[in-house]
């Protein structure tokens, strides 16, 4: 075992940072082992694996800190893992506030790390070890999506500075660029307290994409164009100048012409309201302003006087069922995979692998959704690996975040949209607002085909404090 004030380490990283590479050279050393996302909630360590130190995965999801035990406990080696802001939340607290482990911390131009990440997506190869087997892509800079990326970064990098300040700890700090420098490496093996050092780096992974970011994307010009109105320096600084975050802006929509300010709540009928937004100003609704940052979003009000900005409630139950057909009955596009897969093989919820087909029954239906509801209150109540999803969430929790930049105007009830929405537009010059787009149907069954008075009671229960912050009765009559 190293001479060291550590009992073991966490890497915080993300994808496409360089994690793979850093840990090949953790594992370098003797007296180190790094046992890879070993708090990733759909898998142990790394795919396919089914243990990792003697601990299986159920055993991890009933008890995380067993595997953090076993990970102290290993004989002649400091151990440790990579940790990502999606990783199982309940493990991120005992982490921070355990002095004895070590914090390191390894970001990337968020940039960089969003058209690399891109790039994987297309090509499926997500680590490079021969670059005759190299494959290409030019993906399209979607600016809505990179700035949601940036929000959900730069909201975790604060999370870890603000609670290691109170904490009185502090991190060993690592850029993408400092993984090429053996000097930083050996730096890094001294703090953890190892007295060997390394002659060279690891040269098994190669670099996937050494090109300039703007010969990587297919739009170079729009991904200029979006990056001109954000705060450049935001996007580069380390981890301690980084500002403070909030809500999520970049999914606000704004009109280009009727001075109106819609804040989604996840998992309501965004695409309904943004359709019927993009009617009132005769456009398509990409046309409409959408993936703002802080600055654009206070430029927009300062150019708009008295706008008026609002959002949908939608019942719980509604919203929960739409979300589970959407993204965890569906297997196709907007599914959510690997938060499916963990729920058939870890919740066993016997969803059909390749999605609903023609075998698939109203009660099996009923059944899956009520499997969704219990894994959705463990999830809630913070007792799953899975971080909380933003689709899920409490929209009262949305609501608070809204605060901070200012919350909406008008809270208005899905059900009643269709008549408060015109009355609203009026208001804004808007004399004969379209009528509003009517919702997809669940598909392949709706609520009403399964609803009765025990699911009710399960969804009341996942969704006690919406019902209590907004006086929700049961859905029939909600």
């Amino acid at each position: 075992m190293p001479d060291s004030s550590f009992d073991y380490f966490v890497v915080f990283a993300e994808m496409r940072t360089g994690s793979n590479f850093l840990e090949a050279n953790l594992n370098a050393f003797d007296g180190l082992s790094c046992h890879g996302e070993a708090f990733n909630p759909h898998f142990i360590g790394y795919p396919n694996k089914t243990e990792l130190l003697g601990v299986t995965q159920a055993m991890r999801e009933a008890d995380p800190e067993r595997l953090i035990n076993g990970i102290k406990a290993q004989t002649g080696v400091l151990g440790g893992f990579r940790y990502f802001h999606d990783h199982d939340p309940r493990i991120l607290n005992p982490m921070l506030e355990d002095p004895r482990c070590a914090k390191i911390v390894l970001t990337r131009n968020p940039l960089d790390s969003y058209v690399s990440w891109k790039i994987a997506q297309e090509t499926g190869q997500w680590k490079l070890t021969n670059v005759k087997r190299r494959k290409d892509a030019k993906p399209w800079f979607d600016a809505a999506e990179f700035s949601s990326h940036v929000e959900v970064l730069q909201d975790f990098q604060v999370t870890l500075l603000n609670r290691l300040q109170t904490l009185g700890q502090t991190a060993f700090y690592l850029a993408y660029e400092d993984l090429q420098s053996v000097e930083v490496m050996n730096g890094l093996a001294r703090w953890l307290g190892l007295s060997g050092r390394l002659d060279g780096l690891d040269e098994s992974l190669k670099r996937q994409n050494p090109a300039p970011v703007l010969s990587k994307v297919a739009n170079p010009g729009e991904m200029q164009e979006a990056l001109s109105g954000m705060d450049r320096f935001n996007l580069t600084r380390t981890p301690n100048f980084e500002p403070r975050r909030g809500p999520a802006v970049p999914g606000y929509v704004a009109g280009v012409v009727t001075p109106l300010l819609y804040l989604p709540l996840k998992g309501g009928p965004e695409a309904e309201v943004v359709q019927w937004m993009a009617g009132l100003d005769h456009v398509a609704p990409e046309g409409l302003i959408q993936g703002m940052n802080q600055k654009q979003l206070r430029q927009w009000k300062r150019s708009n006087k008295g706008f008026r900005s609002f959002t949908v409630l939608r019942h719980p139950a509604a919203r929960a069922h739409a979300v589970f057909c959407r993204r965890i009955l569906n297997a196709g596009v907007g599914c959510y995979r690997p938060v499916r897969n963990t729920l058939r093989r870890q919740f066993g919820l016997a969803l059909p692998e390749e999605g609903p087909d023609a075998g698939y029954s109203l009660a099996q239906h009923r059944e899956c959704f009520a499997g969704f509801l219990a894994f959705l209150k463990a999830n809630l109540a913070g007792q799953t690996s899975v971080r909380l999803d933003t689709e899920w969430a409490t929209q009262s929790q949305a609501l608070a975040g809204f605060a901070e930049l200012g919350s909406p105007d008008l809270l208005i009830r899905e059900t009643e949209m269709s008549e408060e929405l015109p009355a609203l537009a009026r208001k804004l010059g808007r004399m004969e607002p379209a009528a509003l787009p009517e919702a997809d149907r669940d598909a392949p069954f709706a609520l009403q085909d399964i609803y009765d008075a025990e699911l009710e009671a399960q969804i009341a229960s996942v969704y006690q404090r919406d019902y209590l912050a907004f006086g929700y009765g049961p859905w029939r009559t909600g």
